[in-house]
Formats: C-alpha cells, structure tokens, sequence
C-alpha cells in the first residue's frame, strides 16, 4: 500500500488516500471486487463527506482469463516504460490492454470475465451506434439468458439507457474481425483497443 493526497472536488480541501499499485486477482481476489464496486477509487472527503473519484497508475492482472490492463494516468513516459516491460516479459497468450479510467477498467473486466472479444464488442458498439442513429458512448454492463444477450448502456438527461442486442450481432462482428487479420494484429500488445481504435478501421 502506497499513499496520494488527493483534492476535494466540493470543499478543495486536500487529503490522503491508499492506492496500490497492481491487483492480482488469483492473490487477491478482494481487490478485484473492490474494483469492480468502485470502492478502490471512490473516496469520502473527511472534511465535508463528498465522494470523491481518486485514479492513479495501476495493473491489473487475471491469470484466469489471463488479461493484463494498465490503468494509465496519461504519462507518455511511463506508458512506453510499461509497454516495454510487458512485451519483454509479459506472459504469452496474454491479452494487454491500456485504459484511461477506472470505469474503462471495469468495464474491460466485465468484457473478459464473460468470455467476450473487447475488439468484437466495439465492433457491436460502433455498429449499435449506427442503428441508434446517436453519437454516444456505449459502455457494456452484461450478458445474460440462453441467448446470450448483450445489455450495452449509455447517459442520456441524466440517466442511464439500455440497449439489448442479440448475439448475432456479436457473431457478425467477429466475423468482420477475423476477415481482417490487421484489426487482430493492431490490437496485440499493450493498446488502447476502445471507439478510436474501431473507428479507425471503419472510416
């Protein structure tokens, strides 16, 4: 455990957080939970009791899934330090990803714990965005029942929409993917595979 000061975002105030610095999930499953419930980056001020949304570089890493995601804090310098780790010494047949926020690391995990090709999904998304006929950003909270289901969500006047879409339109995208080997070998090694990455293969 390391610690940060961190600012208020209601009364400025500053004050001190724990952070780690990686979460193995096969030692530490706990920590994965307290991911995925936000309680690792979510954080109440001791002056005034505002939640406050704390982030700071952080690797996550699942040996079951085998699934390895950087929680970057935009530091060039330190990205290329960590891609080049990984791609040194990471383990082969290990999906490496790089993300901007915590929201964007638990939805990856939510991605890979169902069994899903984050690629393929932001194909379905891009594809979903056409048929909404809306410029927004689709997040994905599930999947679910003998059909398989996928439940993608978004904001909008300050609440949060669902948007269902059966498994054909996943298996359609994966169809797309694997007839275009260059998407796959653009999205090995540690990257960024988020609506940039997709949009620029289909522009």
């Amino acid at each position: 455990m390391a610690e940060a000061q961190i600012s208020c975002s209601k009364c400025g105030k500053r004050f001190p957080v724990e952070t780690v610095a990686s979460v193995n999930t096969a030692r530490d499953p706990e920590g994965k939970e307290r991911i995925l419930n936000g309680a690792l980056f979510v954080h109440e001020c001791p002056h005034c009791g505002q939640k406050n949304l704390a982030s700071w570089p952080l690797l996550y890493h699942d040996p079951a899934v085998r699934l390895m995601v950087w929680l970057s804090d935009g530091n060039e310098g330190t990205e290329a330090r960590m891609r080049e780790a990984l791609s040194a010494e990471g383990p082969e047949e290990y999906t490496l990803r790089i993300v901007d926020t915590p929201g964007q690391l638990i939805e990856k995990i939510k991605i890979f714990d169902a069994g899903l090709d984050d690629v393929v999904l932001e194909m379905c998304k891009f594809v979903t965005r056409q048929e909404l006929g809306k410029d927004v950003d689709l997040l994905f909270f599930g999947i679910e029942g003998a059909d398989h289901e996928i439940t993608l969500t978004y904001p909008e006047k300050g609440e949060m929409q669902l948007v269902r879409i059966g498994f054909n339109v996943y298996e359609d995208c994966a169809g797309i993917v694997s007839r275009n080997p260059d998407i796959k070998k653009a999205a090995t090694g540690l990257c960024r595979v988020n609506r940039g990455f997709v949009e620029h293969w289909l522009r």
